[in-house]
């Protein structure tokens, strides 16, 4: 993975974090494996029976939009 795409996915992931923490969750970047985000979700995400709508219709759906290299996103 290249460091400049690690950098604009673990930006953007900044800009929704205040999100996920403000429902008691976080989420951390693992890898980018060939444009494939993988996250861990932590916190009160991480036992969430919502935390695949979270995970798929919110972050999955945010990062394609802002970095067209983003093919999904997986929790890990």
């Amino acid at each position: 993975m290249s460091d400049e795409l690690r950098n604009k996915v673990q930006m953007a992931i900044n800009r929704i974090r205040p999100n996920l923490q403000a429902d008691g969750g976080d989420i951390e970047l693992i890898d980018i494996v060939d444009g494939i985000v993988k996250v861990k979700l932590k916190g009160a995400c991480a036992g969430c029976p919502m935390s695949q709508m979270t995970l798929k219709m919110g972050v999955e759906a945010y990062l394609k939009k802002e970095i067209p290299e983003v093919k999904a996103v997986e929790a890990v």
